[in-house]
């Protein structure tokens, strides 16, 4: 069965000076524009494509990858408002409309937000909403304490910043644990700190001790060997340089050279930290 809103492997029919006729099961044939027929093409062939419904609100294929699925949270910007509501830009042709009785404020051209892609199952349409409580998941997380989770951070309070986990829960990040820059929409790998007893979840950026050093270790390497070998940043730089160009702490920051020191991966040279 193909689904709208997403990537499909469709079988091609055939091809013509028109394109490629996509079989997409119980949604008919698809056309697939000759300018985006994928090399050696042919009937019989399989190609994957997005699907999705044009201006005439016919099915539409592509290959084109757009900037969010159904069923995903994503960032992205309004470009136009009309009498139907707001349109965001999510790198297809046709934008993605978020009704008016589906903002959770009132949107604004220019500006980002977190939507939530789904199939409107009434008018057979993709649509977005901001209104995302409706589809965080009602039943009690299921989550062990440092369990490693995939966030989509959601949104300032005054303790610090909600992020959807897994994209089913909200969680939150204290601000005096969060040492990167955060935006709405950002994915990013967090923790469970822990699930409180009103089933509210606590999160965290890292693992506490040795998790927390060897997480932080690749992207430290990466870093010195994007400056030539040699780290332009060290023990006696402020804590806020290492916060502004690694988003870690100097205590995690210098624990990490230690751990890497043993492990024979940097050294202490006149110049600095640097790799061996």
């Amino acid at each position: 069965m193909a689904d709208l809103g997403k990537f499909n492997t469709l079988f091609v029919i055939t091809v013509n000076d028109t394109g490629a006729y996509l079989n997409a099961d119980d949604l008919g044939e698809v056309l697939l524009p000759n300018r985006l027929i994928p090399e050696n093409c042919t009937a019989g062939s399989q190609v994957s494509v997005f699907l999705y419904k044009d201006s005439a609100d016919r099915v539409a294929a592509t290959t084109q990858q757009p900037l969010g699925e159904v069923d995903q949270f994503v960032s992205l910007k309004v470009s136009a408002i009309n009498k139907m509501g707001a349109f965001l830009d999510w790198g297809l042709p046709k934008e993605l409309l978020v009704p008016y009785n589906e903002q959770h404020t009132e949107m604004e051209v220019g500006k980002y937000y977190l939507v939530r892609i789904y199939l409107d199952l009434r008018t057979e349409r993709i649509v977005a909403s901001s209104k995302l409580d409706k589809f965080i998941d009602v039943w009690p997380a299921d989550y062990q304490k440092w369990d490693k989770v995939d966030l989509i951070i959601g949104g300032k309070t005054d303790l610090g910043f909600k992020a959807i986990i897994n994209n089913l829960h909200w969680g939150l990040l204290y601000d005096n644990e969060i040492f990167q820059p955060l935006r709405i929409g950002k994915k990013i790998t967090g923790y469970i700190k822990q699930v409180r007893e009103d089933e509210r979840i606590d999160l965290s950026l890292s693992r506490p001790g040795e998790g927390k050093v060897n997480d932080f270790s690749q992207k430290l390497l990466d870093y010195i060997a994007e400056h030539n070998g040699v780290s332009p940043l060290h023990d006696k730089s402020s804590p806020d340089d290492i916060q502004k160009a690694l988003g870690v702490s100097k205590k995690t920051f210098k624990a990490t050279v230690g751990n890497l020191l043993k492990k024979g991966k940097v050294k202490i040279t006149p110049e600095g930290i640097t790799l061996i």
